[in-house]
């Protein structure tokens, strides 16, 4: 029989001899070829007879050899052919390849979840099964995968292994060397981890996969209470403390609790009054980015945000701003007094309303004690003790405290008649003027206002 048959058995699972006439002495299991034999038996015999020349590694068989080798002279002959990065072993790149492929050939068969790597089904497997192979020589704990075992193996010996691998930009310090490499890149600005569909790069592998899920639709993280999926696992857990209620960050300061660091952070700056994000144009600094974004727009005069019925745009985002715009078409008002029964567009309209019902005016002068309903009222009440006078006439240069003054003022210079009798159809600059008119109450008629 030549070494092609022989070879081609392998392939369609044929065994021609039906005596298979060498059996492991070990386990009983049988081979048709004696040298199959021998690398199985290296299986229990620990036998390792291929040295590495280099650090005297052994191996029970020479491929495993020229792939540790590889290693040591950094050789990396297979490529990708969609970004370049090299790989050691050809089971590495066609793994690889699916990042950019998006092929999941391997699925679990409880829960369909499809994976690009037969390994990460088997670890997968487990959370099903329940199996934790991998135990703890200290303390009895039990892991699924021995990435697990390696974490907490590192934390218990933290103290007699000390970070060795350290960055030479800032000197930040690392256990692990592919640590380090990534963070390096940080400072390089190197992205060797390239989008095959937008062509966006990444510094770290993972980063590409989780950026690749934006294009796949994929969110393999779903809620076990509400069923929303996400594409990412630290997603998930933020978005769970929507249903568990739990909120792990704290404030310091005033013991106020959040659901996510970021938000901790924000808060904090509510204490420090630290701005880190200053406008380019007019220097006026903000605590928050979004605030940042939104100021400039009133330098730019960009309104990215349009009203579909009317084309108005808006600076802002929020849903709650088209909304209330909307009700102008509309005419709808849902938020309803529940003491006239007086309906408004705005809830904040109607939280102000209220207040001449109650009677209640939360905002108050801290010169004299005088108190007001709404927070508008203060601001102009304040000018008559500090004398600000911040609207100024564009034609004489007049100044005044409130912007309605300045309004009524500039139809001196403009001439503009706001105020029509609806009786005569004649016109007036001030309310007042409209008020003395002879028309004014005469057989019922009601004038009009501007």
């Amino acid at each position: 029989m030549s070494d092609l048959q022989r070879h081609m058995m392998i392939h369609s699972g044929e065994k021609p001899f039906s005596c298979t006439p060498f059996t492991c002495s070990f386990c009983g299991k049988r081979f048709s070829l004696k040298g199959n034999l021998m690398r199985h038996t290296r299986k229990h015999t620990g036998e390792k007879p291929f040295k590495c020349s280099e650090c005297n590694a052994g191996f029970s068989v020479r491929p495993a050899l020229i792939q540790h080798l590889r290693t040591h002279t950094g050789e990396k002959p297979f490529k990708c052919s969609f970004c370049g990065e090299g790989f050691a072993q050809r089971g590495q790149l066609i793994g690889h390849t699916r990042i950019h492929t998006g092929e999941k050939p391997f699925s679990c068969d409880v829960c369909g979840k499809k994976f690009s790597v037969k390994g990460t089904l088997d670890v997968h497997a487990r959370t099903h099964a329940g199996e934790k192979p991998f135990g703890c020589d200290s303390c009895e704990d039990k892991f699924s995968h021995g990435r697990q075992l390696d974490k907490r193996f590192r934390v218990q010996t933290k103290p007699f292994f000390p970070r060795i691998f350290i960055c030479p930009f800032c000197g930040k310090s690392f256990n692990r060397q592919e640590h380090l490499v990534g963070h390096v890149m940080i400072h390089t600005g190197e992205k060797p981890f390239v989008c095959c569909v937008c062509g966006g790069g990444f510094s770290l592998k993972g980063t590409l996969m989780i950026h690749m899920r934006t294009h796949s639709g994929e969110r393999p993280f779903p809620c076990s209470v509400c069923g929303e999926r996400f594409s990412q696992k630290v997603n998930l857990t933020t978005h769970m403390r929507t249903h568990t209620g739990e909120k792990p960050f704290s404030c310091s300061v005033c013991g106020e609790n959040f659901s996510q660091k970021g938000n901790l952070m924000k808060h904090m700056r509510t204490h420090t009054g630290e701005k880190p994000f200053p406008c380019s144009v007019c220097g006026e600094r903000f605590s928050q980015k979004g605030n940042l974004v939104i100021h400039m727009r009133t330098h730019t005069g960009e309104k990215p945000f349009s009203c579909s019925l009317c084309g108005k745009t808006f600076r802002f985002s929020q849903k709650g701003i088209l909304m209330r715009h909307a009700r102008t078409h509309t005419g709808e008002k849902p938020f309803s007094c529940p003491f006239c029964a007086k309906s408004f567009s705005v809830k904040g309209n109607l939280l102000t309303h209220t207040r001449i019902h109650t009677g209640e005016k939360p905002f108050s002068c801290s010169a004299c004690g005088a108190r007001f309903t709404v927070r508008s009222a203060l601001v102009q009440h304040v000018r008559t003790h500090t004398g600000e006078r911040p609207f100024a006439c564009s034609f004489c240069g007049k100044t005044f405290s409130q912007k309605v003054s300045l309004m009524t003022h500039l139809r001196r210079h403009t001439g503009e008649k706001v105020f029509r009798c609806r009786a005569c159809d004649r016109a007036f600059a001030h309310k007042y003027q409209l008020d003395k008119h002879p028309c004014a109450g005469a057989n019922g008629v009601t004038l009009s206002d501007p």
